[in-house]
């Protein structure tokens, strides 16, 4: 049975929206009441969630289970457990998402760490979705380099039909920069694992480099947005761009030393959106742009582990500047590892606490 719990919160509208500058203020939006909904718990250590084109909510657990969970009545049914999955630290099972035409190509891409004669690797994998489970594993790429902190990990399949992998620098910060190196990346490939023509590099998967733990990944409006973990500082929600070097290690946020300043003229850093110290440990992201919740429009939503809450990052129309920040469910389910969200505007979010983790729907009351 499904366990309610019903929160109230006045959604603040934004009356200083750029495009209304100069012109007596912005439309004022009525306030929203949001609806929070526990569908499962009893999980441990859920990673990602895709709202699936068969109207169920697919997700992984560390340890190595792909389930799908009925929104509807909260029945999960256990789709696949791969076996060489090793979980240690922060490893394991972590990043998925289903082809875009799944009906007629039912393919569900992974990326997951494992031992090999003794190094800590993690490889993506393609699986075929059939009659309830998942076969004919397909290994697209291989040999990136893990570790038990800074994996990265998560997966998008973008409107040209690319794959795109957000690795970490797996401990070893120094090859965020070496483009020979799969740590520290953000990768894109074709569907079937080969090399797009059209990467920055030829011949080489990297897609942007210079990424310390990039755990979020979205793509709204034709451009793609990541968010990072930083160090002890400047954690960071960055517009990825072909071929930009985003500076870890020599960079921490904002170029704002004389010697950052520096290293990004000679590098061509970009430098990000927004970043925050204290560090919240950003992960999943989405984009909203639903009717449901109008106050969301045309936000980024955020999640965080050490930050414990939802966090809207309301867009510009360029899609280009942050222009207000807002936090939501602050401390009430603990570390929020993963978004998505239904055609409909509904929002569901998987805590990351270790015991009793839940998958949460937030929807108008």
């Amino acid at each position: 049975m499904k366990k309610l719990f019903t929160l109230i919160f006045s959604l603040f509208v934004f009356t200083a929206c750029e495009k209304n500058k100069g012109e007596g203020g912005g439309k004022v939006l009525p306030d929203a009441e949001i609806k929070t909904e526990v569908l499962t718990q009893s999980l441990i250590f859920p990673w990602e969630l895709v709202y699936g084109p068969d109207s169920y909510i697919w997700f992984t657990e560390r340890g190595g289970k792909i389930s799908r969970l009925n929104p509807r009545n909260g029945v999960i049914a256990l789709v696949h457990t791969i076996p060489d999955v090793t979980s240690t630290g922060e490893g394991g099972l972590l990043g998925m998402t289903l082809h875009p035409e799944f009906t007629t190509s039912p393919y569900v891409y992974v990326v997951y760490d494992y031992r090999n004669a003794g190094n800590y690797r993690g490889k993506v994998v393609r699986f075929t979705f059939n009659n309830g489970v998942l076969i004919e594993p397909l290994v697209l790429l291989d040999q990136i380099p893990a570790s038990s902190v800074h994996n990265g990990s998560r997966l998008l399949i973008s409107a040209d039909k690319k794959l795109l992998i957000t690795t970490g620098d797996a401990s070893v910060a120094t090859n965020a920069q070496d483009k020979n190196s799969l740590s520290g990346k953000i990768l894109r490939l074709n569907l079937d694992g080969t090399i797009p023509e059209d990467n920055p590099f030829p011949n080489n998967p990297v897609w942007s480099f210079g990424h310390r733990n990039p755990q979020g990944l979205v793509l709204a409006n034709n451009k793609l947005y990541s968010s990072e973990h930083g160090p002890d500082n400047d954690d960071e929600v960055n517009l990825i761009v072909k071929g930009k070097n985003y500076g870890w290690p020599n960079i921490e946020g904002l170029c704002n030393t004389t010697e950052e300043q520096a290293f990004c003229a000679l590098n061509d850093v970009a430098e990000p959106l927004i970043a925050w110290t204290p560090t919240i440990a950003p992960s999943g992201m989405t984009y909203y742009n639903s009717d449901l919740l109008p106050q969301w429009k045309n936000s980024l939503l955020m999640v965080t582990l050490k930050g414990t809450k939802l966090v809207q990052l309301k867009l510009d129309d360029a899609g280009e500047k942050v222009i207000e920040s807002k936090d939501f469910f602050l401390n009430q389910f603990g570390r929020i590892r993963a978004v998505c969200q239904s055609p409909e505007g509904r929002i569901y979010l998987a805590t990351s606490n270790g015991s009793n983790d839940k998958i949460i729907e937030v929807s108008s009351k």
